[in-house]
């Protein structure tokens, strides 16, 4: 018996949480699976596993050797993907994480396009707007629209990406004129608490240097498009990403504010971790976004 093997049985083991729910899910018998760690263990002259009736846990040495050899056998079944690539269907599941915003829209069909074809793969989406630890939870990839800072990942831009700052003709006649983002100070503001800095909004002078502008307003709430529901409604200015805000822009219904004033750092990214062998399905995923918003534009 190899150890590859058994290490693959302990990670089962873990992940599962126990020898009888690793048995059925795996399909083997549970006296196997403790065979195997136990092997592991008497090759290792160390436990791995704490046993009892009705308790399971990992001793201090089962924690540390889960973790090196769960990114062992990524990077082997990695490779694996990599050879098989030009000669077989993608297979098995990939782990995505994506904002709210980003599902809601249209934009967010990407992911049932790349779905639809490739019907053998299984998509496990998380939709939720927080920057999840891609390596601890387990994901494959995260969509993030974000201003790209080093964060150990490896990132690839999908999109350009901007902020509308506007409002509707008739609350900048009520309220105007607004000159200057600081105007924005001095009026109702309807803020998005998804952003980082939700009462504070970023901008940049002529010459290039960058200076923030506190707001406040009626309705703190964390959805972009209830951000513009209320402004459409014409309760305050509103701070909403350009695939959100931009067909009330384009028809007139709302304003665009301060254009030139707004950075232009900002993009629509593709992350995931930096391995050695970059699992195909990660690859091909990427690769279809990238291709999807290039014909979007």
């Amino acid at each position: 018996m190899d150890t590859l093997t058994r290490i693959r049985a302990f990670i089962d083991v873990v992940e599962a949480e126990g020898f009888s729910a690793a048995a059925r899910k795996m399909g083997r018998s549970k006296a196997l699976l403790s065979k195997y760690v136990r092997e592991l263990e008497d090759e290792l002259g160390a436990l791995l596993l704490n046993r009892t009736t009705r308790q399971f846990s990992l001793t201090e040495a089962g924690h540390t050797y889960y973790r090196t050899a769960s990114d062992i056998l990524k990077e082997i079944d990695n490779l694996a993907d990599l050879v098989r690539e030009n000669n077989a269907d993608l297979k098995g599941r990939l782990r995505i994480s994506a904002p709210r915003t980003y599902m809601d829209d249209d934009i967010g069909h990407s992911l049932i396009d790349f779905a639809k074809a490739h019907p053998d793969l299984s998509l496990e989406i998380l939709s939720e707007d927080r920057f999840v630890d891609l390596i601890e939870e387990g994901f494959d990839v995260a969509i993030r629209i974000t201003k790209l800072e080093d964060s150990g990942m490896i990132a690839r831009k999908l999109a350009d990406f901007r902020i509308y700052v506007c409002a509707t003709p008739e609350f900048i006649e009520k309220y105007g004129p607004l000159n200057h983002p600081n105007d924005l100070s001095n009026v109702p503001f309807i803020i998005d608490t998804n952003t980082r800095s939700h009462n504070n909004i970023r901008f940049v002078e002529r010459d290039g240097s960058a200076f923030s502008v506190p707001v406040t307003g009626p309705i703190e709430v964390n959805s972009p498009l209830a951000t513009l529901r209320a402004a459409r409604a014409g309760l305050g200015v509103a701070a909403v990403p350009d695939f959100v805000a931009r067909s009330v822009i384009e028809s007139g219904e709302m304003l665009s504010l301060f254009d030139e004033y707004l950075p232009a750092d900002r993009g629509i990214y593709a992350v995931y971790p930096h391995r050695r062998y970059l699992p195909a399905k990660v690859r091909t995923f990427v690769d279809f976004l990238s291709n999807w918003f290039r014909k979007r534009d």
